[in-house]
């Protein structure tokens, strides 16, 4: 069975959960959140706004499920939104309980989350996946939220275990629910397209191979400029490139986090012998394979 890249790439990134709450709001209210770590929201009852500058804003009701994977700027408003430049300061009424706006009784209910991502290439496997999910009537999603809020609270023994494997359950149920075709150029799309889901596949399963265009075109049952095309616009990235991050992704968490030598991993991402993958490495990373393996106290130039 061919592995699934999608949850290879939710793996390489290590998900860990930051910080989780129960946020209450009434009447007129608007709120920034730290533009710091990837977030997550469910509307469990009621109805709000996600506004992001330069697009147009998204209205979210109770069962709905936002995630937004890379840091970028945004803001939760009422559905009737307050002056503009108005912003309200969470007030905290019990553990994990923060209200936003009127003292009245609330007419919103959300959970909402961070997260961490532990791969020291994260942005680059961040890149190849939506930069927003928003999952309209997400039962299921909604459900693992509080899952991950209880297990937050509750302090049990392996808690951070659970939350891990919570989190990556979410994170996969969320861009799977994405509909692929509607989705940025990226690894979604790129599945989402039956010709280049095999050939993604293909690549994710046998990373070692010498792929060249035309295997992977024979693989897509493509012509090799219809397949180079069609995989760099849906994709957005060529495949040679596709490849060569997928390898350098592989090998970072080789290096770092399995502990393997040079050789070994310089084997297990394709490469004839330790030196070309060195060079390779060093190119792409900005620091050798040895230097990186040590951590990041020793490659600050990575």
């Amino acid at each position: 069975m061919m592995p699934d890249p999608l949850a290879q790439v939710i793996g390489l990134l290590r998900p860990r959960a930051a910080f989780s709450k129960v946020v209450t709001a009434a009447g007129r209210w608007a709120v920034h959140p730290p533009a710091a770590d990837p977030f997550y929201a469910a509307v469990l009852e009621g109805a709000c706004t996600l506004a992001i500058p330069g697009q147009s804003p998204v209205p979210l009701g109770q069962g709905d499920f936002v995630l937004i994977p890379a840091a970028q700027d945004f803001t939760m408003v009422s559905q009737l939104p307050p002056p503009v430049g108005w912003l309200d300061e969470p007030v905290e009424r019990a553990p994990g309980v923060f209200h936003l706006g009127a003292a009245g009784t609330p007419d919103v209910r959300m959970m909402i989350g961070y997260c961490r991502f532990g791969s020291d290439d994260a942005a680059l496997l961040v890149s190849l996946l939506p930069e927003r999910v928003v999952v309209r009537g997400a039962r299921r999603l909604t459900m693992l939220v509080e899952l991950l809020g209880d297990e937050a609270r509750a302090g049990r023994p392996g808690r951070d275990a659970v939350l891990a494997h919570l989190l990556e359950v979410l994170l996969i149920e969320a861009f799977r629910a994405t509909p692929g075709p509607s989705a940025a150029p990226g690894l979604l799309r790129g599945l989402a397209d039956a010709r280049l889901a095999v050939a993604l596949r293909r690549i994710h399963a046998d990373p070692t191979r010498a792929w060249t265009i035309g295997a992977l075109a024979r693989e897509a049952a493509l012509s090799r400029s219809t397949f180079f095309d069609r995989f760099r616009r849906e994709v957005g990235v060529a495949p040679m490139a596709y490849l060569l991050a997928w390898r350098m992704a592989i090998a970072k968490d080789l290096l770092r986090r399995e502990r393997v030598s040079v050789g070994e991993a310089a084997q297990r991402v394709g490469y004839s012998s330790a030196s070309t993958f060195s060079v390779a490495f060093t190119r792409e990373v900005g620091a050798s394979p040895t230097l990186y393996a040590r951590g990041p106290e020793a490659g600050r130039a990575v």
